[in-house]
């Protein structure tokens, strides 16, 4: 059977947020633009709450609008829960100037939504379609695609964008893969109704309740009336439940926590128990000569700040852009202007992560939020708000400019006046 050929100049491996948000934004620059996607949509997947960052970068891609018309649930802060205290953070109450609010999705909506809307602006999304081989001659690429009805293609590109996100199609055909810096951790998740929701700010916005120093969950409000519950934490705690399938195993730890027990124990399952396991990876490179990586494809840190649709956006519009830039002649230094400006996010944010599960950061979290009357906790709380909005990018905010250094200086403060 003989092989069709197309040609195009950007090929993007991938159509969830970052695929479309690179794809739209190389659009606007007049190329030629195919996605290739091997998942059926809509189809099931995690990140469902978003971070007021990535509002940026959907309103430059064209998807404000049309997105604005689906009545998301508005996110407008995130409330932690340690044992019978509460902390929470409002984006209204940030450090830095940006969106003070963004939304709760349902993913697999969220993201036929983006594709669709990208369609229309004119590219091809070639969904149910495989990669299974990319050759590259300098800058210059040929990729061969498999269909589910068996057939293949051939496709020429100028330049890759592989934004396949847990796919990690790069990374796998050019050995790039590593292990992440994080320590593997596994999560389970699901959706429930949400039949007897809290009235008011308690039933719409994001929760996050503290079981054990390393052992959390979500709860995630949806504007449908179901909500998206996940455990999060060491494998000691997600396998202890042994021999129950993954959607007995959500149910038993619905019953071990009293501030979910009474609001979820007798809902009706939506979408059956997913779970995750070892989920810290990364690439040993993101650019290379006709290609860059963004995105998971890049490196998935962890869920607990709910960073990983603001670093495929972020990545995304960046790629897009440079990679426009590139194809006019024009000068680019992928170092200064992409790799080190991602990784700097992403150490930032790992910073964070790190001190969530060591402990340190919770004890900040409701050490600023008993004590905020203070100015000083008050201005240290909006800094801190800032990192958890996504802007991990504004310098001028200490706890991004000194964030390993911050973070640790003031957990030592507040350990050494506990």
């Amino acid at each position: 059977m003989s092989q069709s050929v197309e040609s195009v100049d950007i090929l993007i491996i991938g159509a969830g947020p970052s695929g479309c948000v690179a794809a739209s934004i190389a659009n606007q620059q007049g190329y030629k633009v195919k996605i290739v996607e091997r998942s059926k949509f809509p189809r099931f997947v995690i990140g469902e709450s978003l971070l007021p960052k990535c509002m940026e970068h959907l309103e430059e891609a064209g998807f404000m609008e049309v997105l604005k018309e689906q009545n998301y649930q508005k996110k407008h802060g995130a409330k932690f829960i340690r044992g019978d205290k509460e902390c929470l953070f409002d984006f209204a109450e940030q450090y830095t100037q940006g969106w003070t609010w963004t939304w709760q999705v349902p993913r697999d909506h969220f993201d036929q939504v983006l594709a669709t809307e990208v369609q229309k602006m004119g590219v091809d999304v070639s969904f149910q379609s495989t990669v299974t081989d990319v050759e590259f001659r300098g800058s210059d690429s040929t990729t061969t695609i498999e269909k589910v009805d068996g057939s293949k293609q051939k496709i020429n590109a100028k330049f890759i964008i592989d934004s396949s996100g847990y796919g990690r199609v790069l990374p796998r055909l050019l050995n790039l893969e590593k292990q992440g810096e994080s320590p593997a951790r596994k999560a389970i998740f699901t959706h429930l109704t949400d039949t007897i929701r809290p009235q008011g700010p308690d039933g719409q916005q994001i929760t996050f309740v503290i079981h054990k120093r390393d052992v959390w969950m979500w709860i995630i409000p949806f504007s449908n009336g179901n909500t998206s519950i996940g455990f999060v934490g060491n494998s000691d705690y997600i396998d202890s439940f042994e021999g129950a399938t993954k959607d007995e195993k959500i149910s038993k730890m619905i019953q071990d926590v009293p501030q979910m027990r009474d609001r979820f124990a007798n809902q009706t399952t939506q979408v059956k128990a997913h779970q995750i396991e070892t989920y810290a990876v990364s690439s040993k490179q993101l650019h290379g000569e006709g290609f860059v990586i963004t995105g998971n494809s890049s490196e998935f840190i962890d869920p607990i700040f709910s960073s990983g649709v603001t670093f495929a956006t972020q990545s995304g519009l960046l790629a897009g852009k440079i990679v426009g830039k590139h194809l006019r002649g024009e000068s680019v230094d992928w170092e200064g202007e992409y790799i080190n400006h991602i990784y700097q996010g992403i150490d930032t944010f790992r910073t964070y992560v790190t001190s969530w599960y060591d402990g340190s950061l919770q004890d900040i979290f409701f050490y600023t939020s008993d004590s905020e009357k203070q100015p000083s906790n008050v201005n240290l709380k909006r800094q801190i708000c800032s990192v958890l909005a996504g802007y991990v990018w504004d310098k001028t905010n200490p706890f991004v400019r000194k964030h390993e250094k911050a973070v640790s200086s003031l957990s030592r403060v507040i350990r050494m006046s506990s």
